[in-house]
């Protein structure tokens, strides 16, 4: 008997059966600059020079991580590619950038059709979200190499500013303020260790009530990622943005430094922002030391921005109109060490 690739664990049929089940949700995030999408060997999108006198393009990849755990125990897959899309948008938009096209990559053992379709739905709403266009990705079937019922996502995002309005804080002095806009919870870091507390320390089930919250824990923990293109650009030109942080990884010492030039330092006050219940819940629980959990979270803080104090007003009512809560956490003061940190006063 003859040998097949089906019968090697590859489908290529459900592979075609995907892509045409894709293409009206890659549709609702078309731009016009789009040339060709979905289905093509390779997505053409011209770059806008009629908006942008000196483009530069800006590029950004990133995954979801072990939140990927949560979407396979509960079998929620719709809101994970949101945020794939945000964990890419939201750092090519800390340089100014405007996201113009994104594509992603989805491997797993066996090619679901009806899975793979609500992830990509959830790539095409975060799309929508952050105004760039899905036009193309790759699905990949890989026999033996995921376990059961398992898959991984990666995305790709390619945004565009003009040289002039490049932010690279440059323009960072002491006396700027540092506005923190909320997160949505714990977006996609610190995965391993809040899975570790919650579910295996404390032995909470996915459908019991998070400690503190009226709300299950996986749909707590299923929490998509804000996305937040359209603030920073209705901020464009109506303040000084001298710099800008997306809080990933690492946290708020981790991140918001980066964007900092030599000879100045962030000063926040923790007690400056209201922080969502399920830290309280992680810390308690682990228990969690406070420099661990601002190490391993971002406690409350997707996006800060860095600006003079006299556009911080401005700032904050422009995250309220987007949907946003956005307080005053610090400022930038001088400093004599060798490389820009950020202290953090009452974790």
């Amino acid at each position: 008997m003859s040998m097949t690739y089906r019968g090697a664990g590859v489908d290529a049929d459900e592979g075609d059966r995907l892509v045409e089940r894709i293409k009206p949700h890659a549709r609702r995030t078309l731009r016009p600059e789009v040339l060709a999408g979905i289905g093509g060997f390779g997505g053409l999108v011209k770059v806008p020079t009629d908006r942008y006198r000196e483009p530069v393009l800006v590029s950004g990849t990133d995954g979801v991580g072990t939140k990927l755990k949560v979407a396979f125990l509960t079998g929620v897959h719709d809101t994970v590619g949101i945020d794939l899309v945000a964990m890419c948008v939201n750092d090519i938009l800390v340089s100014g950038a405007e996201p113009l096209f994104f594509l992603d990559y989805f491997a797993t053992g066996k090619l679901e059709s009806g899975v793979a379709e609500k992830v990509v739905a959830g790539i095409a709403e975060g799309c929508v979200r952050a105004g760039c266009a899905l036009i193309g990705g790759e699905t990949a079937e890989l026999p033996g190499f995921y376990a059961d019922g398992e898959y991984d996502l990666a995305g790709f995002a390619v945004g565009v500013v003009d040289k002039p309005a490049i932010i690279d804080g440059t323009g960072i002095v002491p006396g700027d303020r540092i506005v923190g806009v909320a997160s949505n919870g714990l977006h996609s870091n610190g995965y391993s260790l809040a899975r570790k507390v919650l579910l295996e320390k404390a032995g909470l089930a996915l459908d019991a009530t998070l400690p503190g919250t009226d709300r299950t824990v996986a749909a707590e923990l299923l929490r998509p990622t804000h996305i937040y293109v359209k603030l920073v650009q209705a901020l464009l030109g109506k303040v000084a943005l001298h710099g800008l942080a997306h809080i990933t990884g690492g946290g708020l010492p981790g991140n918001l430094p980066r964007p900092f030039p030599i000879g100045t330092r962030a000063v926040v006050d923790g007690r400056s922002w209201r922080r969502p219940e399920v830290f309280e819940a992680i810390a308690r629980l682990g228990p969690v030391e406070p420099a661990e959990m601002f190490h391993a979270f971002n406690m409350g803080l997707g996006l800060c921005l860095v600006l003079p104090e006299g556009d911080v007003r401005t700032a904050i009512d422009a995250a309220a109109a987007h949907g946003f809560e956005a307080w005053e956490i610090g400022r930038v003061e001088a400093s004599s060490e060798a490389e820009p940190d950020a202290v953090i006063a009452s974790m």
